[in-house]
């Protein structure tokens, strides 16, 4: 390419990776190998699954790296040689120094928030779930610290507070993308250097499991049930039990009536009106399809 004809390693897993790598490679970035998780079982039928990347990589004529320890693969970076940079966007595994310190200039990270506001592994629920009104992406120079490496650029995004992980991820993942690309130039040249952290602003957002997933009408506000609703939502979801059965609220919207079980009263006394479900059976549903079917 025109601007650099640097070799880069990519680290990455879901969609949110996909996205960086699709763009990475379509301004002409030359990927020696892609590193992502193992493969791993998924649903019901535990049918063993590709990562998102994986499966793009193959189709790229990419080679693709799946170590159980990501220090198995220095050797293999080291035969690339010294003149090898990295990219790093929601790969899900912890680097080791030793691993960092093959790369020149290293290893690049897009981290889906302002840092260090939200420095761990849920930014993106976590801006949600607290109703902020803006968010962004950074450009981080990694280390081996949680998300405390030193910043080369960031990109603010307003949020409407509508916008669920989803749409979320998508969209800070093109605007985290763009940012990088304009960067890159530059970062592997080493003609920009990143600047530190504040730490003593730093805050952090914890690692989401199952367990997370229960929405109990006494603990929290309706407000925060609503957020919580499109924060959650594919992972680790919304769980409530309506009509002595346990639902997975998909959408929802706060509301001044209670007029059916779907309306449902929190704390602070305020409804949460339940608009789209998976019930049961694990087909998703509206409401009045639930009550005319449950109740």
């Amino acid at each position: 390419m025109t601007n650099t004809s640097k070799t880069i390693i990519f680290f990455g897993t879901d969609d949110f990776s996909l996205i960086t790598l699709k763009n990475l490679v379509g301004v002409g970035y030359d990927i020696a190998a892609v590193v992502t998780k193992p493969d791993s079982k998924s649903g019901r039928g535990q049918k063993l699954e590709m990562p998102a990347v994986k499966e793009f990589a193959l189709r790229n004529n990419i080679e693709v790296w799946q170590p159980d320890k990501v220090s198995d693969i220095d050797k293999k970076i080291e035969k690339i040689g010294f003149d090898v940079a990295g990219v790093l966007a929601s790969f899900g595994k912890i680097i080791p120094s030793k691993t960092i310190n093959l790369f020149k200039p290293g290893i690049i990270n897009i981290h889906p928030s302002l840092l260090p506001k939200y420095r761990g592994p849920s930014p993106i629920e976590s801006v949600i779930l607290n109703g902020d009104q803006i968010t962004g992406v950074s450009i981080m120079k990694l280390t081996s610290g949680m998300d405390d490496g030193p910043i080369y650029g960031q990109i603010v995004h307003q949020l409407s507070g509508h916008e669920t992980r989803i749409d979320l991820r998508k969209a800070l993942a093109d605007a985290g993308t763009m940012t990088l690309i304009t960067l890159l130039p530059d970062i592997i040249n080493e003609s920009i250097q990143p600047v530190s952290q504040n730490d003593s602003e730093a805050s952090y957002c914890k690692l989401l499991s199952k367990k997370d997933s229960l929405l109990d009408p006494a603990e929290v506000t309706a407000s925060e049930a609503e957020r919580q609703v499109r924060a959650f939502l594919e992972f680790p979801k919304s769980k409530i039990d309506v009509l002595g059965h346990t639902v997975v609220v998909t959408k929802a919207h706060l509301s001044d009536e209670q007029l059916s079980p779907l309306d449902v009263k929190f704390k602070d006394g305020k409804i949460l009106s339940i608009d789209e479900l998976i019930a049961p059976s694990g087909n998703k549903i509206t409401a009045r399809e639930f009550i005319n079917g449950y109740s």
